[in-house]
Formats: structure tokens, sequence, C-alpha cells
């Protein structure tokens, strides 16, 4: 590891106020010059509040980095962003490039012409997220960048995806194994098994969390008709692996009219899974569906949930659970490896893919905090374990081994 920073000197650079005046400033809209882009990141669609843990996993990097005075820059996709160059503070700023509106081209598309930018730009570090985007990993190489991946979930699992696209996902996998100057890996299981498969070493570093400070506001919930407590809770994109079919047929066994089921978040493309979804929901009484939420309102939806419930068949890191664990929430989470990963009680993990030993776990939640209005736990043991000053620390070191250039670069930031 390179040792550019002591804890001492990591919380001075953090909240000493003083290093971000060591960074370029850039006016709103301007380019930083050739060369000076410190970290550059692509795979994602937006950053600032969009839906998805890639996105919320890349924004949380770049205000920790933003803090240290490194000089970012993240390449997003266009009708998920304001047009050109938008400043996002002193030292980071956001690219808006085109891709094309296709579920299957969109992701691949982009991430060559991010590459192809990134070639002019010259960044000492290009970061790519996901197998997906990383298949541009060959051409990135060949154009002389340093080049970190991060491997946010075997995205060939996802249930969404037919034979030629579960294809260039594996090969993007294969680039990153055998191609990338740096390799992170964002659930522990996963991490070591990538590791032993590519023989080269992929870090483990996990998504972590920005703690929501809990609110007595109610606002949103009075707009969707909830009580608090009175409610379950499930956050994420309308996609098939997220299994929010199994949670209404649940919920549905339950056999609760006092409580209702909220499902939040939405699609970036229609599918028959969204819209058989939709009528499913329509169908069972005491569900709705909010749409995408963030901010305050998301808060409020976790905050006052009795339950999160989560039955994904695939996750790479299950931000949302840890959301709504660090507001003190029960969960149920199914039992794939990436949940199984966060070291929780057997009785807050369901068989994946069993609507009845998911509605059981739901029952003996309700049971166990009945006795409370919005019922609690405190999670702060594990959530200690997810920090984004420690996440950017230890995403810093994979840096600095993989491009000398920025280790230079940090060692002249150090205090």
């Amino acid at each position: 590891m390179a040792p550019f920073l002591t804890p001492h000197r990591w919380v001075q650079a953090r909240h000493g106020g003083d290093a971000t005046q060591r960074g370029a400033a850039v006016g709103s809209g301007k380019r930083f010059e050739l060369g000076a882009v410190d970290v550059m990141f692509i795979g994602l669609r937006s950053v600032n509040g969009a839906q998805g843990g890639v996105e919320r996993h890349v924004g949380a990097l770049v205000e920790e980095f933003e803090a240290l005075g490194l000089r970012t820059c993240t390449v997003v996709r266009h009708r998920y962003a304001p047009e050109g160059s938008v400043q996002l503070g002193r030292n980071s700023f956001t690219r808006a490039l085109w891709a094309p509106r296709n579920v299957s081209l969109e992701a691949p598309a982009h991430s060559v012409l991010a590459t192809l930018w990134a070639g002019l730009v010259r960044p000492k570090v290009l970061h790519v997220h996901a197998i997906g985007p990383s298949i541009v990993v060959p051409l990135a190489r060949a154009m002389g960048l340093r080049v970190v991946c991060t491997h946010h979930g075997s995205d060939y699992d996802r249930e969404k995806w037919g034979g030629m696209a579960k294809a260039v996902l594996r090969f993007g996998e294969w680039c990153q194994g055998h191609m990338a100057n740096g390799r992170i890996c964002v659930s522990r299981g996963l991490a070591q098994s990538l590791s032993d498969r590519f023989g080269r070493h992929f870090s483990y570093i996990p998504n972590a969390v920005n703690l929501p400070q809990a609110t007595r506001s109610r606002e949103t919930l009075d707009k969707f008709g909830l009580k608090a407590g009175g409610y379950i809770v499930h956050v994420g994109r309308l996609v098939p692996e997220k299994r929010q079919d199994d949670l209404i047929r649940a919920f549905a066994r339950l056999q609760r009219p006092d409580l209702k089921l909220v499902l939040v978040g939405g699609v970036d493309h229609a599918s028959a899974y969204s819209k058989e979804l939709a009528a499913l929901a329509a169908a069972t009484p005491g569900v709705i569906m909010t749409g995408f939420q963030k901010g305050e309102a998301l808060v409020q939806l976790l905050g006052n949930a009795a339950v999160f419930a989560l039955p994904s068949s695939h996750e790479g890191m299950p931000i949302a659970a840890l959301e709504a664990m660090s507001l003190g929430r029960p969960v149920v989470l199914s039992d794939i490896a990436a949940n199984m990963d966060l070291g929780l009680p057997a009785v807050c993990y369901h068989m994946v893919g069993s609507v009845e030993d998911l509605a059981d776990k739901i029952a003996r939640s309700l049971d166990r905090y009945g006795h409370q209005e919005v019922p609690a736990h405190d999670w702060s043991e594990v959530m200690s374990s997810y920090s984004w000053p420690i996440v950017a620390q230890q995403t810093l070191d994979v840096y600095c081994d993989a491009a000398p250039a920025l280790q230079a670069r940090m060692a002249a930031l150090s205090p």
C-alpha cells in the first residue's frame, strides 16, 4: 500500500479546511487543463441523487476527494444530466456525453465515447465502474491510461440479460481481471472468488452510506397516505432481480389490512416486468408505488417504516439496506452472498425466491418490534464498517498503487 496519508493526516485533510485550497479553481462550465484531472469516473448514468448504487457510490467518492483537493471528472450520460460540463465543487465537475437510448447499447457505447474523451483529457487514473463498461479497459490501456476497475456485482446473473449481453458482461469482467492496473470489488466473498479465478488481486472495499439525519417531518408520509410504523418499505429499481413481485405476494400472505407495502423506485427503460409489476400492485390492496424518491422524501419513507425488505436475487452491495439500517430500521434480506456479507442475525435473512419464507420473516420482524410505534434496532456495530472516509482512503490506496503520478500528487497534497 502507498502510505501517503496517516490517519492523522487524513483527518486534517478531511476536516482541517485547508486541503481544498490547494486544488485548482475551475469556473463553472470550464474544463480542466490537459493532464490536470486526477481521477475520471466512467460507467454510470449520473450523480447527485441519481437512482442506482453505482451512482451513489461515485457521488460519495467525489465528495470525499473534493475535500482533499483532488480534481475529479465524472463522465455521465446526456439524457440523465445537463449538457456539457457542470461544476460540482471547487475541484470536481461532470461531463455529459451522448449515449443511445437503448437498454443494451447505452452503457457500452457511452463507455467507449467516455474512454476516447479520457484519452484526450489524460487523467492520472481512469476509474471504470461495473463489468459492462469495463470492456473498454483494453482501449484505455492502449492509449496509455492507468485504469482502476470496480466490480459491483456479477451483472451477467441479472435476469433481464440475454445470451449475447451476458457474454459481453463476462468479457468486461475478464478485462478487469487481466488488463486493469488496479481492481476493487464491493463484496468480500466475490473479491476472493475473483482473485482466485484470475490470479490477480481484487481489493475488497465495500460501499458505505452517508448517514442520513432522522427527521420529524411527515410530509411525504401524508402525501402517500401513510402513518409512521404502519408500512413495509422496499427501495430499488423496478427490475426482475429485485423481485418486488415476490414481496407483493408475501405481503398479500400476511393478511394485515392495517399495514401497507411501499415500493420506492422507478425504471430507466419500460419493460414487461415493470408493467406486470404495476398490474400486480394495482390488484393487491395496500400496495403503494411511489416512483423514484431521494433526499428528505426518501429519509422520511425509510425512517418511519416498520421493516425494510430486500428480496433481491442479485446485489453488488445492498446500499439501500445499509441506509435503512443507519436509520434504525429492522430489515429482512434475501440470503444471497452480498446480503450475507453484512453478517446480520439469521432471523434477518429469508430464502431467496421463497415467498412463504419471506412472508414468515417479515411477520416475525413485525411481531418482534410490534410494541414500538416506529420499530428501531441499533445497528451501530455493523454500520461502523461502512464509512465513506474509510472507503475513500482505501480507494486512494488502490489508485496510488496503480498510478505513480497520482501517488506523487497525493504526496504534494498531504499536510
